[in-house]
This record gives C-alpha cells, sequence and structure tokens, in this order.
C-alpha cells in the first residue's frame, strides 16, 4: 500500500514572491535625488539601475564578502554607479542619496505585502509545515519581514548574505536543511526565478514551485516545468500541494 509523502519544509524566495517595491526602482531613485536637489529622469535611472545591478553582482557576488566588501557599502557602491550610469558625474552629491536610499530600502514602507500572501502562509502553518525564507538578500530582511508583519511565519530566515553562498548554488538549500533538519525529499521551495529558486532547489532534491511574474514566461521555461508546478497566484500553493502529496503517494 503507498504511503502518501507528508511534506514537512517550504522555504521562501521572497522579493517579487512575497513581496515587492511599492515603486519602480528608477522611481526612487529619482524622487531621492529631487529632494537632494538633482533632477534625473527616473527612466534614466532604472536602465542603468539593471546595467550596473548586473556588473556588480558580476564583479562583486553575493554583495562582495569574498572581496572584503559589506553588503551595505556594495548597495552604496551599486547606487554611486547607477547615477553615474545615468549621466551624473558628481560622487559626492549622490552620497547622500546613497546614504538615504540604502535607508529607505531597509524601510518597510518601501516594500508591500503581495496579495494572498499572509493567508497562504497562514494556511500552510495550519498544515503543520515548517517554513523559512531562503532569500538572496541582505541583514537588512529580518527587520524589513517584520515591519510587514510576516516575520511571525518563519522558524528562520537564511539569507545569501549569511549563508555565504547565494541561490542556486547547492550550500544555501543544505544549510536551510540543515537548520530545519528535514530531508531534501520532504521540503519544496516556492519562488519566482526559473534558475535560481525554481532549478537550485531541484538541484539538491526538493520539490519546487515556480510563482508567474507579471511578464510572458520564456517559452523554454514553460517547456520545461510541469503546469502542476506553476503558480499563477500564491492562492495556488495550498492545492499543489495537495496535488503534489497525492500523485507522489500513487507512484
Amino acid at each position: 500500500m503507498a504511503h502518501r509523502l507528508q511534506l514537512r519544509l517550504l522555504t521562501w524566495d521572497v522579493k517579487d514572491t512575497l513581496l515587492r517595491l511599492r515603486h519602480p526602482v528608477g522611481v526612487e531613485y529619482a524622487t531621492k535625488a529631487r529632494a537632494h536637489g538633482l533632477e534625473v529622469e527616473a527612466t534614466a535611472l532604472g536602465q542603468a539601475f539593471k546595467q550596473a545591478y548586473k556588473a556588480q553582482s558580476q564583479s562583486f557576488p553575493n554583495y562582495g564578502l569574498s572581496h572584503g566588501l559589506t553588503s551595505r557599502q556594495w548597495w552604496l557602491d551599486l547606487v554611486q554607479q547607477t547615477f553615474h550610469q545615468a549621466g551624473v558625474r558628481d560622487a559626492q552629491a549622490v552620497a547622500p542619496i546613497a546614504e538615504q536610499l540604502y535607508k529607505d530600502f531597509s524601510s518597510p514602507s518601501t516594500w508591500q505585502v503581495l496579495e494572498g500572501a499572509e493567508a497562504t502562509l497562514r494556511g500552510c502553518r495550519k498544515r503543520g509545515l515548517k517554513l523559512a525564507v531562503v532569500s538572496n538578500f541582505d541583514r537588512r530582511l529580518e527587520d524589513i519581514l517584520e515591519g510587514v508583519g510576516l516575520r511571525e511565519h518563519f522558524d528562520f530566515v537564511l539569507t545569501s548574505e549569511a549563508a555565504g553562498w547565494p541561490k542556486p548554488d547547492p550550500r544555501i538549500f543544505h544549510e536551510a536543511l540543515h537548520l530545519a533538519q528535514v530531508e531534501p525529499a520532504v521540503g519544496a521551495h516556492i519562488g519566482d526565478s526559473y534558475q535560481r529558486d525554481y532549478k537550485g532547489a531541484r538541484a539538491v532534491g526538493m520539490h519546487s514551485f515556480l510563482v508567474a511574474g507579471p511578464e510572458p514566461l520564456d517559452p523554454a521555461v514553460k517547456d520545461s516545468v510541469p503546469q502542476e508546478h506553476f503558480l499563477p497566484s500564491l492562492s495556488h500553493l495550498l492545492p499543489a500541494l495537495d496535488y503534489l502529496e497525492g500523485s507522489l503517494a500513487r507512484l
């Protein structure tokens, strides 16, 4: 007689899975610049941020910890590079803006909880599941989650800064499993990134679900992820867990 799989642990990505910024990065940067007497177009800043973030992440991955940087300095440098690429060459003028942005992005008021997040987390708790965060975030995440009212749902919060490895590095997932004292087969991860979340978790033997974002999915991704692993919204998670546990019992 088949035994029904009983999941014990759900690990969660945060940005664009549970929380999102209230305003686009370019708008936030432009607003803070204006408050400091600097006029820069939000569109230009948004485009510059994407380029600077990619370059900074490649040169100094995981907040540059292995290069002797702190996550705070990593972000201050990134803001400087963003404004530089947007045409602002006066680093001294940007310095107080960078400090303000670092502080503001630490504030719960900059973030909003995605629809269905709280109800879904409560539903998972009622099932007796352990819940944890596994996020490529920095030390500010605990306070942000506390401020938006979500921290209470999690047994622990594991950031890439604390772990020393960013997703999809298998070591951050193994660390989460170790902290939760569960085997990969009874854990599942939820996130919005195909590479970092979905594939990263599956590579260590966990189950995973991919949260569909507002952008159209890459056809290659859509073809490689079973339909039952897609979550059009967080409210689809609990039925998806039922289906997963039931389907594995039938194997």
